[in-house]
């Protein structure tokens, strides 16, 4: 469902979903009174348990069946009891209202083991695939007559967990009814895998634009004593075109009196057929024209909102329709807190995760470092992957990469712990073989201590001489860095992996030795933890030569490209955490600037101006100027709309490349992996970033990311 609608430069066109078309008045029925029968009946002993505990969305799903009047069976557990509405007991006739409540084998006996009965329903149970029987049979004879034909449709009906709770069967000529369930239950199953606020908007917006030809939609959430809301128009250039980027949020009008806060606010549904619903809380010509709406409470004990729709032609809102949207409304409340939680928890763990790493890099005069860590693909949890580099007293760098076994707050708390004696044990002897031994009797005594749990810490350590650019190195049981050597005198850059002595994990008792190279100018040096190179199923050595590849490819060897290269460039996704760190022996001495950028529309402006004024008095080709400054306002605006918060932007210019940065303090990025396509800018950003660029990336930090973009100034066709 995420998707639907209009598809921006690069986007990729998802599944479309089923057409809901506006449905006539179903064929009458006698009235069985199945409704109160249900409400009336004690579900104690049942499965399904007394009716005040059902699932919502499970009592969603029955209310709509109930109120439908087109025949409709719903099948729940695996003992498939059943329950029906008022046109469905026609279907039955002399079997009602004895069925009602038994499990099917007893209450259709024979004929639930026909062949399109039982067996059809037990299969859509089992697998989650929805079922369509044009003209099938029901294989029921009342009073002994001939079995009827139907459309019959079939589709699993999920808790709010996401978990099948049953099979919903629709019994109908029209093939609309079944378009409606088919819906709602593509619905549910794409709600069940949407993480975020913003995902549970895109699947909704997008669900009910398409699936109800709508021509004005909101989605509001609660956002302390106020509401924030996303708004989609028919026709209407949207700002998430690409679908990549986050719904941009506004702050509603908090005017009790506005349907949409009424609803929130009250918890009831209004319906509109024809008037001017917004006309005294219009933002603009759009609202003023909406002339029905439908305004849906979105209630949880967690989460209060509401969900609009509107047309700018006169609609009458069926009691079947009005249902449906009821019953959608339940389960996107319920999407939508689950959503709250889980960005709660993952904000709290990634925080954890962060604040445990150094949020600042030393800076040397002609050596440049950077770093990433990246969460593993559930991105709820804490885990043991760290990295840090600093300053020792004699001025040399000590610079480190480990790895505690686990994904949880106490992987974190060893990580924290191991690194924080690293530091210590670095400042007052920093040998590598020295650091080390420390750090295996700090990790043997907490592995006494924790007793039956083995703590697992494996380390690649090393101190940098930046007066020659020699290295000695370390290694416990952690993988070798790679070495990118520049190409000189117009020659190919190379890649290799260092030849470290292998040592033993912290922890076992180990001695280790030392290796040494040295950094000549333009030469990288990467650590990375093995979450970079290994995948399931694939030897590791396959990784750890894509890895030295890509090193090799690189159009440069500045340390933010690649630690960028290197989450990348192994083939697949892995479930571990990345990190990496990377140091460069620069050719020549850096000029740099940073501006703070206010988060208020002249923003973009002033950085424009800022950088056209710096970057000629360094005296950059101008080429590179009007390319430089339009990568810079599109990442600005970027950064200043979705995040909320001010930017600040680095230039950084050495005599080979200008590398420029966006940072912003946002708390609302993405939760899985981060990757290069996802921060685009309002849709062309993705492309002016792309194509006026040689490399760029996005660095997660300790609160809100980084997107930078490298430009070189001397490049292959030029060389010679």
């Amino acid at each position: 469902m995420v998707g639907s609608g209009a598809i921006g430069s690069g986007g990729v066109r998802p599944a479309a979903i089923s057409t809901l078309p506006v449905q006539g008045v179903g064929a009458q029925h006698t009235g069985r009174g199945c409704a109160a029968l249900v409400h009336a009946q004690d579900w104690s002993g049942t499965s399904l348990g007394p009716i005040t505990g059902w699932d919502p969305a499970v009592r969603a799903a029955v209310e709509l069946m109930l109120a439908s009047p087109v025949p409709m069976m719903l099948t729940f557990g695996s003992e498939c009891l059943v329950l029906y509405n008022d046109a469905y007991a026609d279907v039955l006739h002399d079997l009602h209202p004895a069925a009602l409540g038994r499990p099917a084998a007893e209450a259709f006996g024979e004929a639930w083991l026909h062949s399109g009965m039982g067996d059809v329903i037990g299969q859509v149970h089992r697998t989650g695939r929805a079922v369509l029987e044009p003209e099938s049979q029901v294989p029921i004879r009342p009073g002994g007559t001939e079995p009827a034909f139907y459309t019959q449709g079939h589709s699993v009906v999920r808790d709010s967990r996401g978990a099948v709770a049953g099979v919903l069967t629709v019994a109908a000529e029209a093939t609309q009814v079944i378009h409606r369930l088919q819906s709602l239950g593509e619905l549910t199953a794409r709600l069940a895998g949407a993480l975020t606020i913003d995902d549970v908007t895109r699947v909704v917006l997008a669900y009910a634009m398409s699936s109800f030809d709508l021509d004005h939609c909101v989605l509001a959430v609660d956002d302390g004593l106020a509401y924030r809301y996303v708004r989609r128009i028919r026709g209407e250039m949207l700002d998430e075109a690409d679908e990549r980027l986050p719904p941009v949020w506004r702050r509603a009008n908090s005017d009790p009196s506005a349907p949409l806060v009424a609803a929130a606010e009250s918890g009831r549904a209004t319906f509109v057929a024809d008037g001017e619903p917004l006309r005294d809380v219009a933002s603009d010509r759009h609202e003023r024209r909406v002339r029905a709406l439908a305004a849906l409470p979105l209630r949880t004990p967690s989460l209060r909102g509401a969900l609009t729709m509107g047309f700018t032609r006169a609609h009458t809102w069926l009691p079947a329709e009005r249902a449906l949207l009821k019953a959608a409304a339940e389960l996107v409340a319920q999407a939508a807190e689950r959503a709250r939680r889980f960005e709660a928890q993952h904000g709290t763990a990634q925080l954890l995760q962060r604040s445990m790493l150094p949020e600042h890099l030393p800076e040397l005069d002609t050596f440049r470092i950077a770093a990433r860590y990246d969460v593993g693909v559930d991105g709820n949890a804490a885990g043991g992957d760290f990295y840090d580099a600093f300053r020792l007293a004699d001025g040399r760098l000590a610079m480190v990469l480990g790895d505690v076994a686990g994904h949880d707050v106490r992987a974190a708390a060893v990580m924290g712990q191991v690194r924080a004696a690293l530091r210590a044990l670095a400042l007052t002897d920093p040998t590598p073989p020295s650091v080390l031994a420390g750090l295996d009797r700090l990790v043997g005594s907490l592995s006494a201590e924790s007793r039956n749990e083995e703590i697992f810490v494996t380390v690649v350590y090393g101190v940098l001489d930046p007066t020659d650019g020699t290295i000695i190195l370390s290694s416990a049981g952690h993988p070798p860095p790679v070495l990118r050597r520049a190409g000189h005198r117009g020659g190919p850059a190379t890649a290799e992996l260092v030849k470290v002595p292998p040592g033993a994990p912290l922890g076992l008792g180990g001695r280790w030795q030392t290796g040494s190279l040295r950094l000549e100018p333009g030469d990288t040096i990467l650590m990375f933890s093995d979450g970079v190179v290994e995948r399931r199923g694939r030897p590791l050595n396959d990784g750890l030569d894509a890895l030295v590849a890509a090193a090799a490819g690189s159009a440069s060897g500045d340390p933010r490209n690649m630690c960028s290269l290197a989450t990348a460039a192994v083939e697949g996704t892995t479930d571990d955490d990345v990190a990496v760190l990377a140091v460069e022996h620069a050719l020549a001495m850096s000029r740099a600037a940073t501006m703070l950028v206010p988060a208020e529309p002249t923003g973009p402006s002033r950085v424009r101006q800022w950088m056209s004024t710096r970057l000629r008095e360094w005296s950059v080709p101008e080429p590179v100027i009007g390319a430089a400054i339009l990568c810079t306002s599109e990442l600005t605006t970027n950064a200043l709309l979705h995040a909320g918060t001010p930017a600040q932007v680095h230039i950084d210019l050495n005599a080979e490349r200008l590398l420029v940065s966006v940072a912003d303090t946002g708390t609302r990025g993405s939760v899985i992996r981060a990757r290069a396509d996802a921060l685009a800018s309002r849709g062309r950003g993705l492309g002016l970033i792309e194509d006026l660029s040689d490399s760029w990336g996005t660095d997660p930090t300790v609160r809100g990311s980084t997107v930078w973009f490298e430009m070189l100034l001397i490049r292959e066709d030029q060389d010679g």
